[in-house]
Parts: structure tokens; sequence; C-alpha cells
């Protein structure tokens, strides 16, 4: 990729900041822009899984609970913050390691049923296990810190989360480029086919919930941070849905569909927001309109753009 090509990539996403710099302020901007690039980081995930190795996974919001539990802890108990994103990462690896092991003996729906379940498990798990994760309380954490300089600005926030999104980018573009990415694509188009040539489908699968656990984890790390606040309930079942829905309104099968979809996830609640001033009185309270819009998003992507705003491969 030359210098003309990450410009043309790079210049909708100017556009897409100046655009909510003037309509929303700065300060807000940046602090969306926060969350859409950390989104995106668990959005990868979900791609590398799904999009990748074709799995179905309802319950990635249980992978990124863990990397945000595992982080509040530790920093709670003097870990610097930094130090503690790698344990982070690494218990959002082996909580997808865990909720892959269904997959040596279930397929399909089945074995999304059996994330489903792992995701609900976890978030009990969370809120019952009061002498470390506070249960239904819920934790306060620590602002981001690296060598005593502190994250506790929406800029700051942003460029920790604008590097960990590049770096996460350019470690799955190299994954995707080696074995491990064709073995995925193998056991996604055909298992059969991929166990005659010699790749083991079980251990493939296991590799890319690997992968999409650790994104998970980081992202979980980071979101920690920037909200302040976690409890169980955050990384519920909806959660789920979010990150399923970022993948396939973004382009599953592609690594910038993560952000797309991610952009279209964080906007559209203060977009209603900024609608509901422009409703009717009934109309501006009506519960719903949320899901609604979701809704309305996911039937225009899949009748206007069916490989998501990304595009195909």
């Amino acid at each position: 990729m030359d210098v003309r090509d990450v410009a043309r990539a790079a210049l909708p996403w100017a556009l897409v900041a100046l655009v909510a710099g003037l309509a929303l302020g700065v300060d807000y901007a940046l602090g969306k822009a926060t969350l859409v690039l950390t989104y995106a980081i668990a959005g990868l995930g979900v791609v590398i899984v799904v999009g990748q190795a074709g799995q179905i996974a309802l319950g990635q919001a249980a992978l990124v609970a863990l990397g945000a539990y595992t982080q509040a802890v530790l920093v709670r108990h003097g870990v610097p913050a930094l130090l503690a994103v790698p344990a982070a990462v690494l218990a959002g690896a082996l909580g997808g390691v865990l909720a892959s092991l269904p997959a040596r003996r279930l397929g399909g729906l089945y074995f999304g049923m059996s994330t489903l379940a792992f995701a609900l498990i976890v978030e009990e798990g969370l809120a019952r296990w009061e002498s470390v994760t506070h249960g239904a309380a819920g934790m306060a954490v620590a602002a981001f810190g690296i060598f005593g300089w502190q994250a506790t600005t929406t800029a700051a926030q942003a460029l920790v989360s604008l590097a960990a999104l590049l770096l996460a980018l350019l470690a799955c573009r190299r994954l995707l480029d080696l074995h491990h990415g064709r073995a995925w694509r193998a056991v996604r188009d055909d298992e059969a086919a991929a166990a005659a040539c010699g790749i083991s489908p079980a251990a493939t699968k296991m590799q890319a919930f690997l992968v999409g656990g650790a994104l998970s984890g980081l992202a979980g790390a980071l979101y920690a941070h920037w909200i302040g606040f976690i409890s169980p309930e955050q990384f519920g079942l909806v959660f789920s849905f979010e990150l399923l829905m970022l993948a396939f309104i973004g382009g599953a099968r592609r690594l910038a569909g993560a952000v797309w979809g991610a952009l279209v996830i964080v906007a559209i609640p203060p977009t209603i927001a900024l609608l509901r001033d422009l409703l009717p009185g009934e109309w501006a309270r009506t519960a719903g309109l949320e899901t609604v819009a979701f809704g309305a998003v996911i039937v225009a992507v899949v009748l206007l753009r069916p490989a998501g705003l990304a595009g195909k491969d």
C-alpha cells in the first residue's frame, strides 16, 4: 500500500471527524470517537470469528467482560494499567478458547447457542463473585496511565484507542496473510474439503476464537478505563448482539468492516437523541426508537450493501 492508498483510505474518516467536530463539538466528538475505536477493536474479534472462520458467535460480550474485569481488578490492586493490559488480553483469549470447545462436537446454530450459554454463565459468574467483582454493585476504574501520565482528557483517550486499534489491525492483517488466515477461510468455505487438505477444523476454530477473544479482551480493558465504571449487566446479550450487528453492518469479511460498523453502532443513539428534538411531542416520547433505528439500518444494509459498508473481499 503506497501513500496514495493510505490517503484514499484516510480521507472518509477525516471528513467524518470534521463533520462530527463541527456538529457536536470537539470534546463530545472525541469522546464518541474513543468509543468507536474501542468498539472497532472488539468488532475485529467478531470479524475474525464470524467473517473469516465462519462460526456463529452470540456471546462475544462475555469475552469483552473478561478483559474489562481483569483490567479493573488488577488496576484496583495496584498493577499499572499498561502492565495489566496483557493480562486482560490473555483473559479474553482463554475465554475464547473455552467458548470454542463445544465446536469439536457441535456446529452451526447449535454451536452458536453454546456460545450464548457461555455468555450467560460469564455474566452470572461476574454478578455472583462479589468478593472480586463487587457483584451487581459494580466497580469503579481509574484512568488509564502510562509511566505517570494519565489519559484523563477525551483527546488522550482517543489517541490511546487509535494506537491500540492500529496495532490490532496490523496484527490481524498479518495473520490473514499467513497460513492462519488461509486455514480460517478454508474451514469457513468447506470444512470437509479443509479436513481433506490436512487442516484440522477444530484446531482452526479454536485459533480463531483465541485471536477473537484476545481482541475482545483488549477492547474490554480500554472500555473499562474510558467508561470509568463496570458492572455485569453492561456486558449482557444486548452488547453481544450489538457487536454481531456491528460486524454485519460494516462487513463481516473485511477488517475495515469492524471500524465502519462501530461508527454506525455508536452513532445511532446520539442521532436518535438529536432527532427527538425535531419530532412532535408524542413521537419524541415514544420508547424503542433506537431499536427501530437499528432494525432500519440492518434492513437498509441488507438491501443496498449485502456485503456491508466496507464492501467485498
